[in-house]
């Protein structure tokens, strides 16, 4: 059989030799009976994945010796992420098949995955079994007076050299859990009984692995060389996937990754439980889950991660406590919340408007603001022809004529945090803003362009606009914003948005679901939103690290490039406008308090986020929090000073205190939580504001000069 289109590749006959030469030594255990081996079933699913790939994938990619090197990396860091299980003789000997596992897998053998994940196997399960036997002595032997510190980012470091290398990797590591328990507030007997059933799940979960499961790792660790977003499914995972699907908006509106052994949230769905109770963040790991409001919370540090989301999942109305860790060293802290599982109404995730009054002198300017947490649309409500059936579009048209009735002076639409949806909507509602013209290209993997067109055959505003974007903005908002900057439409303001312009399918395989990128997004300028996203027109501060989110932080993600631009017209000049309105943001910028708090928050956080050691020494440790906890309320005695509010006396003030100096209401006062994240002062949707009324003041002295 003939290898398919962008995955044939060469090898030359020696290679070949010392594979053969090489299987036995290594592939022996393959022979015999073992429930971590490859069967018939997944070796042709192998081939299929491949021709899939081959055929369909945007990029063309080889499976050649480059890619089999990539992949034996890959698949060692997937399974030993901190580099503490393998030792450095198990490395060298799995290198010595670094230009073999491509022949393997175009010939149906992935073997050498199993092979590898059982020697993984044998090492974790050995130290978990040795660690169990001896927590109780080795915590209890712990000096916490002793000035050590703990590497935890080891990514770019070698493996152990021998076993008492690994050995003191761990120790430390047990020690840094311990003091951050015990600093969270446990006791040492609780702490060891929480380690100890912690370690005896992860092994018991351990002899749970199947071969599917094996399989699934080290095909994932293949596909995600093509790019981070084509995923093999094995049956299992597909199921849940098809639930996840289907039940997407019952549960608590978190969509969760794993992140070495703790599982992370990576973001919260608009309009959701999680995102309504306002305490669960975005890179947020959960390490333990309970039921209802009373009982023992399960610890999950090391679990799948489906197996965490079968315990946060459940019947809506009930509830599930979740214990969190936020930061890490001297910023860690442990808390836990609880949410009530509820099915997300369509209404709750649907556009939402609100006026933004702003004074200038002597004068209170009216801005009219949208808010559009996703790109949706009742499919089944338009499938049974209901003309009332909603959808982005419809929503924001009506939420348009309401703010333009209220003589508003512009429109900020704010796609914060919007992580895309409906491409179909993401058209429809750029043809609100445009007359006619074409909205988005599709480029497919055969190297066809598809374009999106507005024909005139409708009303748009054609007042003042400004979107506004933050590092969430993904997928179908980028779409939108980016047309809206490319027709010179509007401003563009925040920072620079996530840069995922790529489009998956989902096909069914003999055993399990591939999903594969097979089309990528351009913009009419020709740009690609891939990798690079939107840039600002003028950047606001940014909560995120655009080092450690967005597509650019993934690995493998593809390029950025751009094809042909479309003909479109330009609405304005925008870029004759930017010198003066940057020049004006800059001032106020240096001068708003609220401004200058964010700013100043957002510097602390990304500085103790670069720290890669932690102290393991107890007093050092205390330091270091109290230093950042002083820093913290140094920041916030600054910005109360500026509003002319009672300065706070300790840093145990901080959580208790409303930054208004309004007065704290009683435990059973109940509050509207919608009415309180309206009330909260949000300095960046304020500065888009006033950026637009900049730009509305400006356009009218350059007409009244022409």
């Amino acid at each position: 059989m003939p290898y398919p289109r962008a995955v044939r590749g060469s090898k030359p006959l020696h290679s070949l030799v010392l594979l053969v030469l090489l299987l036995p030594a290594l592939l022996a255990a393959a022979t015999v009976p073992d429930a971590l081996t490859y069967n018939r079933t997944q070796s042709l699913a192998t081939l299929d994945i491949i021709e899939r790939l081959g055929r369909h994938h945007y990029a063309r990619v080889s499976v050649d010796d480059a890619l089999s090197e990539r992949l034996l990396e890959s698949y060692l860091r997937n399974l030993d992420p901190g580099r503490n299980v393998f030792l450095a003789s198990d490395i060298e000997e799995f290198r010595r098949l670094r230009h073999a596992l491509d022949d393997q897998l175009l010939g149906g053998d992935p073997g050498a995955g199993f092979t590898i994940y059982r020697r993984y196997d044998e090492r974790l399960r050995a130290r978990l079994s040795q660690l169990i036997t001896d927590l109780p002595q080795t915590i209890r032997s712990m000096d916490f007076t002793t000035d050590e510190v703990l590497i935890f980012d080891r990514d770019a470091l070698d493996w152990p050299a021998d076993a008492r290398e690994a050995d003191e990797i761990w120790r430390k590591q047990i020690k840094s859990s311990v003091l951050g328990l015990k600093l969270a507030g446990k006791t040492i007997d609780d702490i060891e009984q929480l380690l100890l059933k912690r370690y005896r799940d992860q092994l018991r979960r351990m002899t749970q692995v199947n071969s599917d499961d094996v399989y699934q790792l080290y095909m994932n660790s293949f596909t995600a060389l093509f790019d981070p977003h084509t995923n093999y499914l094995s049956p299992r995972s597909s199921e849940n996937f098809n639930m996840s699907m289907r039940l997407s908006l019952e549960g608590i509106g978190a969509v969760l990754q794993q992140d070495d052994e703790f599982t992370r949230v990576a973001r919260l769905v608009p309009g959701g439980p999680a995102a309504r109770h306002g305490e669960l963040k975005p890179s947020d790991r959960i390490v333990a889950v309970g039921q209802e409001n009373a009982g023992e919370l399960t610890d999950v540090v090391g679990w799948r991660l489906d197996d965490v989301v079968d315990l946060i999942r459940g019947k809506p109305g009930t509830t599930v406590r979740m214990e969190i860790v936020r930061g890490s060293g001297a910023a860690e802290q442990h808390r836990t919340i609880a949410i009530v599982r509820e099915r997300v109404k369509l209404e709750e995730q649907a556009a939402k408007s609100r006026v933004l009054e702003l004074p200038v002198g002597d004068t209170v300017h009216r801005v009219g603001v949208i808010d559009v947490p996703a790109f949706y649309a009742d499919f089944e409500a338009m499938q049974r022809g209901d003309p009332d059936y909603r959808s982005t579009t419809r929503d924001v048209a009506r939420l348009l004529d309401e703010l333009q009735d209220q003589r508003v002076e512009g429109i900020v639409i704010d796609l914060r945090d919007n992580g895309g949806g409906s491409l179909q909507e993401a058209h429809a509602l750029t043809g609100l803003f445009i007359e006619s013209g074409p909205t988005v290209q599709i480029r497919h993997s055969n190297e066809r362009v598809e374009r999106k067109q507005k024909f005139r055959d409708g009303a748009y505003y054609a007042g003042p606009l400004l979107v506004l974007i933050n590092r969430l903005s993904a997928s179908a908002s980028e779409i939108f914003a980016g047309a809206i900057q490319d027709y010179e439409r509007g401003l563009v303001v925040g920072s620079p948005s996530f840069g995922k312009g790529t489009v998956q399918s989902l096909s069914p395989l003999n055993h399990g679901q591939l999903k594969l990128t097979e089309s990528k997004f351009y913009r009419i300028s020709g740009d690609s939103t891939q990798h690079r996203g939107v840039l600002p027109d003028i950047e606001l501060p940014s909560l995120y690290d655009v080092a450690e989110v967005g597509e650019s932080a993934l690995d493998n993600a593809l390029p950025w490039d751009r094809i042909d631009p479309v003909r479109h017209r330009n609405y304005q000049d925008i870029a004759s406008l930017l010198p003066s309105l940057r020049e004006w943001h800059a001032a106020r910028a240096n001068q708003d308090p609220e401004l200058r708090h964010l700013r100043e928050e957002i510097e602390l956080e990304h500085r103790y986020a670069a720290i890669q050691t932690v102290s393991l020494s107890e007093s050092v440790r205390l330091a270091e929090r109290e230093r950042r906890r002083q820093e913290e309320l140094a920041i916030e005695n600054r910005l109360r000073t500026a509003k002319g509010l009672a300065l706070l006396a300790s840093p145990d003030d901080l959580e208790s205190a409303p930054a208004d100096g309004a007065e704290l209401a009683d435990e059973d006062t109940e509050t509207d939580a919608d009415s309180d994240e309206q009330d909260a002062p949000d300095p960046l949707l304020t500065e888009s504001g006033r950026i637009l009324l900049d730009a509305i003041r400006l356009g009218e002295r350059l007409a009244a000069s022409d």
